[in-house]
């Protein structure tokens, strides 16, 4: 029997193609794999609406944390609700996570956007925590005002709003 190697993994419901997607997500990380996949059985037919032999779930990592995508039909729709946020400590870093997730131009602000297969995502300098809990108001007021106009963050930009 395998089973799951963390605590809590995030399930995410997609009406289809979780394994293309899995696969899409494994290509875009670099310490990325797919460690399992599951098939529906003849049982879950009936309940399910999937036919038995298609992927039930696809179980993945990246860069170290684990997922599961779950092929469930129409039932639920994802939502910006839930994101995953990707830390990204150069622009070049930010530039290539961006150019290859955003697919929902109107989704895009604020580091925010959305996939070909409708997850949110986050693609975040990892610097923007530190600008935005400084005991000084006024660099954080600056920072905020400046990603607040931003699609893409722009991590010069920022510095530059952040010193003032």
């Amino acid at each position: 029997m395998v089973t799951l190697s963390q605590k809590i993994v995030p399930c995410i419901w997609l009406e289809k193609d979780a394994d293309k997607a899995a696969r899409f997500y494994v290509s875009v990380f670099r310490n990325a794999k797919i460690l399992k996949t599951s098939y529906y059985p003849k049982a879950s037919e009936e309940v399910s609406g999937q036919k038995q032999g298609s992927v039930l779930t696809v179980r993945f990592t990246l860069e170290g944390q684990e997922f599961v995508l779950l092929n469930g039909g129409p039932v639920f729709k994802l939502s910006p609700a839930v994101s995953f946020m990707v830390l990204c400590d150069t622009q070049k870093e930010i530039d290539y996570y961006w150019s290859i997730l955003s697919f929902v131009k109107e989704a895009e602000q604020c580091g925010w956007l959305v996939d070909k297969y409708g997850i949110s995502w986050q693609i975040v300098p990892s610097i923007l925590e530190s600008m935005t809990t400084d005991p000084d108001p006024a660099k954080v007021e600056r920072v905020t005002a400046a990603f607040l106009q931003m699609k893409k963050f722009d991590i010069s930009a920022l510095k530059k709003a952040y010193e003032g």
